[in-house]
């Protein structure tokens, strides 16, 4: 742990000076830093943010991450001119992270919807299909039902013991019926 300095020399210690020791892991030091400059990161990002939540959110973002990145001040520049370049790269990073989040979730707003209405409208058409198979004569109805349930002509002559040539006729007719039916509806 770096020097620890009293309450008083604090006050009086250049921004520079608290930051090198709290990059030595001065604890006291940099607790002297965010008590002295946490009003001027919330400003900045509120000014990059224009939100007050948005500001404090990314104010806290940069306080949590403050104590491994101060690591990296070496006193080259001035620590206020430090911490705006730390405050607009977070502010940027967090733009870069909503425009791709907002990019990424774009379209699936769209396809929801989309779903949705497909959903639906197979519901519907299932619905009036039921609706419909009932109008048919029971044959149809009952070749129609093995058919839709993915049965093979051949299989479904072998159930209702009808050659298969008779369940490809009766599945045309249904269609033809269910076609008509749909006509009128419309």
């Amino acid at each position: 742990m770096g020097c620890v300095l009293p309450n008083v020399m604090r006050m009086t210690t250049s921004d520079e000076a608290l930051a090198l020791a709290a990059a030595g892991g001065d604890g006291q030091a940099f607790s002297a830093l965010i008590t002295r400059h946490y009003d001027r990161v919330f400003r900045l990002a509120f000014r990059l943010t224009g939100a007050r939540a948005d500001a404090e959110d990314l104010t806290q973002d940069i306080c949590a991450a403050l104590p491994s990145k101060i690591a990296a001040f070496r006193g080259d520049a001035r620590f206020t001119t430090w911490l705006y370049r730390v405050t607009v790269n977070a502010s940027h990073d967090r733009r870069r992270r909503r425009a791709s989040y907002a990019k990424a979730a774009e379209g699936w707003g769209e396809v929801e919807i989309a779903a949705r209405a497909e959903a639906v409208e197979k519901t519907d058409a299932i619905d009036w299909l039921t609706h419909a198979m009932r109008a048919l004569p029971e044959d149809l109805a009952d070749t129609l039902a093995l058919i839709l349930d993915d049965m093979t002509h051949a299989d479904a002559g072998d159930v209702l013991g009808v050659s298969e040539g008779t369940i490809s006729w009766r599945v045309s007719e249904a269609k033809k019926r269910l076609k008509e039916m749909k006509e009128t509806v419309q």
